[in-house]
């Protein structure tokens, strides 16, 4: 199928500190794509291109309120306009003029860190990374692992690598020039505004109908023509959207960018949400937090583990870090599969979502969102702006679990989600959010109705646990049984009663190995 030309702008993006401006790229060109074939960088790896092994990792920076922030990405998946206006770093940008090496260069090869060397340009940029960002903080094992658990290592070698990672701070260091790296980065941004001519006057907001902050209007700078439109403001976005609503919307592309490696999906244009101001915040209320849907995994966890210190192992859970540092809440919520981690969790603690449009704002509970597989009820010129998350309450009992194959990286069998309200040893509220279990993310209605106005006892959660396994039928495919699904929802709910009564031998990372050896 032929399809339609569209305008392809040039990308401007600084590498090693040089500044490389790239003509005439498709909008569904991967970042890996146009660093090998047409950078001629080959030390990038690709290895699985779904944003898996961590083989591919470079590093982005971008001003962030002035600040430059620097990140591990996988670029398999990343598309390579969305790094217009950015710095980018990838292996062969990290030693110095005359040869030194950078201390995560140096510290693997000091551990005998590289096996057979084909992820290792992954674990090297990752640990570039996060050299960068700890500064003089000491990096402890539990720190390094943190940091490389998007890196697979095929070889096993990884007691060397996170020797190396811990190692790196011994070493000469070899800082970025940060004062003169975010003066580039604003004068290719004041160099970008000025050759885009103003679109059309801003759509008035209506945030205050969605109990939101109003945001100031700016005035557009975008290219209604363009292939690739990156739009910086909410009201352009909504215009834009009004304007194609057959764009291929896009936001940290840890899912869309599988369509294009593994599916081979062309995209005649495309429309980037992560640029927007409006939605890469996080706004605090007295009742709720609303985070805007370009906001990243990372940074989206970090504000639910603010409230909620218990949910930080489900967050470290959450795919490798470069997939959170890329992938955004509103994706991950709009995606809408029936095994994405977030929804189950945002639906038991009673979020909702915020639709937005040049028509105005609608908010609905967020398990309302979705009428099937992969489907959902937005219209075609409506964007997921925010989602909503009440803030926690007095009496509150919430955790989220998660069962996969692998304790990092991996995609869960079975995700389950429980908020208990307890008032006088009773259930007064009870929300449960499920995931893996039916064809979209679901709340356990049947199984809270069992729990509300109970007693919080082991006979009322040992009923609780056959409503809950005789709630769903899932089905079995690669990564487990339909009924292996049934009976681990029902020893999740078990293991909630049990921690809920002060046991920790249920979580192994509370464990002292040695005491139970």
């Amino acid at each position: 199928m032929t399809l339609p030309k569209a305008h392809n702008k040039p990308i401007r993006f600084f590498k090693g500190g040089v500044l490389h401006t790239l003509h005439d790229v498709a909008p569904d060109r991967t970042l890996l794509e146009v660093l090998r074939e047409d950078l001629h960088q080959a030390g990038t790896k690709e290895g699985c291109g779904e944003g898996d092994c961590g083989a591919c990792t470079v590093v982005l920076g971008s001003l962030q309120a002035g600040k430059l922030q620097t990140r591990a990405v996988n670029s398999c998946i990343k598309l390579a306009h969305s790094v217009d206006g950015m710095a980018l770093w990838t292996v062969e940008d990290l030693a110095a003029p005359d040869g030194r090496l950078h201390p995560a260069q140096e510290a693997l090869v000091q551990c005998h860190g590289s096996q057979c060397g084909f992820c290792t340009p992954g674990f090297v940029m990752s640990m570039a990374a996060l050299c960068e960002q700890v500064g003089a903080k000491p990096i402890t094992r539990d720190i390094a692992q943190h940091a490389l658990s998007g890196n697979l290592c095929r070889c096993t070698g990884y007691r060397p690598i996170l020797d190396a990672a811990c190692r790196m701070q011994t070493l000469p260091p070899m800082a970025l020039d940060t004062p003169a790296l975010r003066q580039q980065l604003k004068d290719l941004a004041r160099s970008a505004a000025a050759e885009t001519a103003p679109l059309t006057k801003p759509a008035k907001a209506a945030k205050s109908a969605a109990g939101l902050r109003p945001g100031s209007a700016r005035p557009f700078a975008q290219q209604t023509d363009s292939a690739y439109l990156a739009p910086t403001s909410l009201p352009e976005l909504l215009t834009l959207r009004h304007a194609h609503p057959d764009a291929q919307l896009v936001a940290g592309c840890t899912d869309v960018g599988l369509w294009v490696t593994k599916q081979h999906r062309q995209f005649a244009r495309v429309l980037d949400t992560t640029r927007v101001a409006e939605l890469r915040q996080v706004e605090r209320y007295s009742h709720h937090i609303a985070i805007g849907a370009a906001v990243s995994l990372q940074d989206a966890f970090a504000a639910l583990v603010k409230d909620r210190p218990q949910l930080q192992s489900f967050a470290d859970r959450f795919a490798g870090l470069p997939v959170r540092n890329a992938g955004t809440l509103g994706g991950n919520v709009a995606n809408g599969s029936p095994i994405g981690d977030s929804m189950p969790l945002l639906i038991a603690l009673g979020s909702n979502v915020v639709l937005a449009s040049v028509r105005g704002y609608r908010e609905m509970p967020l398990e309302a969102l979705y009428t099937g597989y992969r489907q959902n009820c937005m219209a075609a010129d409506e964007v997921l702006a925010y989602i909503k998350v009440p803030r926690p309450q007095r009496g509150e009992l919430a955790h989220a679990y998660k069962i996969s194959k692998r304790t990092e990286d991996d995609i869960s069998a079975v995700c389950l989600a429980l908020q208990l309200h307890l008032q006088g040893g009773k259930v007064v509220r009870a929300s449960i959010g499920a995931g893996g279990v039916a064809a979209t993310p679901v709340r356990a209605s049947a199984t809270e109705a069992a729990l509300r106005g109970q007693a919080w006892t082991e006979a009322t959660v040992q009923l609780a646990m056959d409503t809950l396994r005789a709630e769903f039928s899932p089905i079995s495919d690669m990564r487990a049984s339909g009924n292996y699904r049934r009976q681990v929802l029902g020893n999740l709910l078990w293991r909630f009663w049990l921690e809920s009564q002060g046991h920790i031998a249920t979580d192994i990372h509370r464990l002292d190995l040695e005491l139970h050896a």
